[in-house]
C-alpha cells in the first residue's frame, strides 16, 4: 500500500468506521479503506467543485490547504520492510499519490498513475501486450504516438492495424482473435475527427479488448471516456491538465483493480515517473482547469468562425461546426468543443504557410497545446513529422495545415493576430 498520508478530517469524521476497521484489518488494509471511502465522497460533488476539490486534502501534519512537496527519493523505515506506505520515490511518493487521486477523481475513475510523460504512459499501455498481439488504432493520431507503435513496438512483435475509427464498421472488420487493444484518440491530432467512445467499446467488450482512450484533446472537463465504457483513459497532463507549460507529464486512469497493479508493476519496473514538484505543479493547474477550458471553449468558437468565413482559408477543422462530420457524436459524448483546431489556406503552398505560421505575434510557434497561451503549429514538420508524407497525405493531413491550441487571451487579439498574419 503506497499512501499512509491520511487527510485529519477524514479521520475525525470517521474515528468509529477506523475503530472498527483496524481491530480486523492490518494498518495497510485500514488506510486503504478509509481512503477508499474519502474518494467516494467527491462523486456527489458538482464538475467544478470536484476539479478543485477531488482527491487532495489538507496536510494532515501542518494543515497545509496545498497538498507539501515531498523532495525526497526515500523514506526511513522502523525496521526492514516496516515503513509508514513509501519505502522509495520511484514506487510512491505522497506528492505523486494525490496527484493520480485527483487525476481519477477528474475521470470518475477508480485509479490513477501519473507518468514522466503521456508517450511513457501510452508506453506502459502497450507493455500490457504480449507478441503476437494485435492492436487497432485511429490512422490520425499524435505523431509520437504512431512513432512509438511503428518504430519501437513493432519490432518486438506488436501488429499495429490503422483504420478510420470514426467509422465504426471499420474497427469491427478488423477484430481478429488476436486483437487485444483498440486505442482511440478522440478528437485526434491534428484533424479533430471524431470516434464514438461508447460504440468502440462495445466491441471492445464483445471482442475481450482493452479500449484505451487517449483523451489530451478534451480534457476531463469536457469528456469522461470510463463513463462511456473506456478501460483506460491516457492523458498528456503537459497539456491542459496541466494548463502552464511548464511541466512534461503522462497519467492513465482504470476502474479495473487488475489493469491498475498491471500498470502499477510498470510503472515502478520501468522507472517512466514525474517528480514530486511537477506533480505539485500539475495539483496546481488542476484547480483552474474549469475555468481555462471554459476561455479555451468561448475563445476556440469565436476564432473558428472567424476563420471558416475568412476568404483566403480554405478548410477549418473543428468538431463544434454542426456540419463537421462528428459534430453529432462530439455534442452527444462532450459538453463543449474545445479551443484546438486546424486549418488549410486557399493557396495550398507550403511556403504560404510557413509565411502565416513566422508572422503571428501573440499566437507562439511552438510544440504542444492545451496552455493558457495560444500556440501555433505544423505539424507537417513538427509534431507529426515521424509519420511518412505518403501516409500523412493519404490520412488527410496536408503539408500546409496549420494547427492552433487557442488560448485565454482576449479573443478578439487573437483574431487580429491572425487577421494581420493571413493577410
Amino acid at each position: 500500500m503506497q499512501s499512509a498520508h491520511l487527510p485529519q478530517p477524514l479521520l475525525l469524521q470517521n474515528k468509529n468506521l477506523k475503530r472498527a476497521l483496524v481491530p480486523f484489518c492490518s494498518q495497510a488494509i485500514a488506510i486503504f479503506l478509509l481512503l477508499t471511502f474519502a474518494l467516494t465522497n467527491f462523486s456527489f460533488m458538482k464538475l467544478d467543485t470536484k476539479i478543485i476539490h477531488a482527491g487532495v486534502q489538507p496536510d494532515p501534519s501542518t494543515g497545509a490547504i496545498m497538498t507539501p512537496i515531498f523532495q525526497t527519493s526515500t523514506y526511513v523505515q522502523q525496521g526492514p520492510n516496516e515503513h509508514k506506505g513509501y519505502d522509495y520515490s520511484r514506487a510512491g511518493n505522497p506528492t505523486r499519490t494525490a496527484l493520480e487521486n485527483s487525476l481519477a477523481a477528474l475521470e470518475n475513475a477508480k485509479h490513477g498513475l501519473a507518468f514522466a510523460s503521456g508517450v511513457a504512459a501510452t508506453d506502459g499501455v502497450i507493455r500490457l501486450l504480449k507478441p503476437g498481439a494485435e492492436v487497432i488504432a485511429a490512422k490520425d493520431m499524435y505523431g509520437g504516438t504512431y512513432r512509438l507503435f511503428s518504430k519501437l513496438w513493432e519490432d518486438f512483435g506488436i501488429k499495429f492495424i490503422y483504420t478510420d475509427t470514426t467509422n465504426i464498421e471499420n474497427v469491427r472488420k478488423e477484430i481478429t482473435g488476436k486483437t487485444k487493444l483498440i486505442w482511440v484518440e478522440t478528437p485526434t491530432n491534428p484533424l479533430m475527427n471524431v470516434t464514438d467512445i461508447e460504440a468502440v467499446a462495445a466491441i471492445a467488450k464483445k471482442s475481450n479488448a482493452l479500449l484505451c482512450v487517449d483523451n489530451t484533446f478534451a480534457s476531463p472537463y469536457l469528456q469522461n471516456a470510463i463513463d462511456l465504457g473506456a478501460d483506460i483513459v491516457m492523458h498528456s497532463v503537459t497539456k491542459y491538465l496541466g494548463g502552464h507549460s511548464d511541466v512534461v507529464m503522462g497519467a492513465l486512469m482504470m476502474n479495473s483493480d487488475e489493469l491498475r497493479e498491471k500498470l502499477f508493476f510498470i510503472q515502478k519496473s520501468c522507472g517512466a515517473v514525474p517528480g514530486p514538484m511537477d506533480c505539485f505543479l500539475v495539483l496546481r493547474g488542476i484547480k483552474t482547469l474549469h475555468v481555462r477550458m471554459q476561455r479555451h471553449c468561448e475563445n476556440g468558437r469565436k476564432v473558428a468562425a472567424f476563420l471558416r468565413n475568412h476568404d483566403k482559408v480554405k478548410t477549418v477543422y473543428w468538431c463544434g461546426f454542426e456540419d463537421a462530420k462528428g459534430y453529432e457524436t462530439a455534442k452527444k459524448q462532450m459538453r463543449d468543443f474545445g479551443g484546438m483546431m486546424s486549418f488549410e489556406l486557399k493557396d495550398e503552398n507550403v511556403a504560404a504557410a510557413i509565411k502565416v505560421l513566422k508572422a503571428t505575434k501573440i499566437f507562439a510557434l511552438a510544440e504542444s497545446l492545451g496552455g493558457v497561451e495560444s500556440l501555433i503549429n505544423h505539424p507537417a514538420t513538427m509534431t507529426h513529422a515521424s509519420i511518412p508524407r505518403e501516409e500523412r497525405l493519404k490520412n488527410g493531413l496536408s503539408d500546409s495545415l496549420i494547427r492552433l491550441s487557442v488560448g485565454i487571451e482576449d479573443a478578439d487579439d487573437l483574431i487580429e493576430d491572425l487577421q494581420q498574419a493571413i493577410g
